[in-house]
């Protein structure tokens, strides 16, 4: 990589950073490219994405940015999980380190507030952005489906009623 490819990188990878709400530092001795690929599809799938990426070039990367904190942990074989959803690429970096003892997740930066692996682990145990809002939605509309339930019922009665006697 010369230096302009090293430079568009670092300004690409500081790009998806600022839209970012989660960023997870991950190390993956010993994948192999099946088993990266098949990462990366998950993530794809979830609204996420996943760049093995150059020590140096993620440091200069993150440098200013509200993921700074990550700089220490950045050795190694490390690679980043960026999402903008602030559950997505969690929930999906801790399911395949369980099923892959290659993959292990180091720290993860939400918003400015580190994550150390416990914190990962448990914001991957949160229902996702729309499954929240999909419960809410509900909590939401109940109170007036039943009142509409509860509106509607004596004309229904009436009807019944009516009905039966006229088969009479």
């Amino acid at each position: 990589m010369n230096k302009e490819q090293k430079q568009d990188f670092i300004g690409a990878l500081s790009e998806d950073l600022q839209k970012a709400s989660l960023v997870i530092v991950t190390h993956q001795t010993g994948l192999t490219v099946s088993q990266s690929t098949e990462l990366r599809n998950k993530m794809r799938a979830a609204g996420a994405s996943y760049k093995v990426v150059k020590n140096t070039l993620a440091k200069i990367a993150v440098k200013g940015t509200r993921f700074e904190s990550l700089t220490d942990y950045l050795h190694g074989p490390a690679a980043l999980a960026i999402s903008v959803d602030p559950i997505a690429a969690a929930k999906i970096a801790v399911e395949y380190m369980n099923d892959n003892d290659k993959f292990q997740v180091v720290s993860g930066v939400l918003d400015e507030k580190f994550l150390d692996l416990a914190a990962v682990k448990a914001l991957a145990k949160l229902p996702s952005l729309d499954v929240l809002r999909g419960t809410l939605l509900g909590v939401i509309l109940a109170p007036a489906t039943r009142l509409a339930t509860i509106v509607k019922e004596p004309g229904a009665s009436i009807a019944r009623v009516i009905s039966a006697h006229a088969k009479k």
